[in-house]
């Protein structure tokens, strides 16, 4: 059920070094989830279903064993799947990578005390000019479809038009549908992707502020 939340409660604020932890609980929930779904998503397409079967079949004559030879090749999959998924240089140090250079993390913070999401920005790599990136939106299970990410997406975009970007880029997993439809609601379009054996698995989304 969704929850009714007082609008003047909700404020949208800097991180602060007690709240790293809280926030990085905050993101893994939400990795965990989105990786779940996505790695299922991968492992239940046509070509990677065909690789695994031809994988199995091979590994049958040198392992002489079904199960092994049917499993290894999927739980070998999925590590490597969670490993890139998880690469990341902020994940480590929240606090000291978005205090650094021209990046910023802030959390929502409902009812004085409850940090209930988190939004980051940080510039795009040299030669992209006048970007800024969207990272770490997350909000925590009680408080989603409240409105809270649709505020801390308004949020970023302020802040980013108060550097002086002119677009915000952001990558999305293919499976976070309602994240997606915030980010096409709020005027983002699909702007291309990365891919994995053909398959799109983050779509990458723009607007010009």
């Amino acid at each position: 059920m969704m929850p009714m939340l007082d609008p003047s409660q909700l404020v949208i604020r800097e991180m602060q070094e007690d709240e790293e932890q809280m926030v990085l609980e905050l993101l893994k929930d939400g990795f965990k989830d989105t990786e779940n779904r996505l790695i299922l998503y991968v492992l239940t397409r046509p070509l990677a279903l065909l690789l695994l079967a031809v994988v199995s079949s091979g590994l049958r004559f040198l392992l002489n064993s079904f199960v092994a030879a049917l499993l290894g090749p999927v739980l070998l999959t999925i590590l490597a799947l969670k490993l890139l998924l998880r690469r990341s240089p902020d994940l480590g140090c929240l606090g000291v990578y978005y205090r650094s250079g021209q990046r910023g993390l802030w959390v929502a913070v409902y009812d004085g005390d409850d940090v209930c999401g988190c939004v980051a920005l940080q510039p795009c790599p040299q030669g992209v000019t006048r970007t800024a990136e969207l990272r770490r939106l997350a909000v925590s299970r009680w408080y989603r479809r409240s409105g809270v990410g649709r505020r801390l997406l308004a949020f970023l975009e302020a802040q980013a038009r108060a550097q002086g970007y002119e677009r915000v880029v952001l990558y999305a997993a293919v499976v976070t549908k309602a994240a997606i439809s915030l980010f096409e609601s709020s005027g983002y379009r699909p702007t291309g992707g990365r891919s994995w054996l053909g398959y799109t698995i983050l779509q990458e989304f723009s607007k010009e502020l």
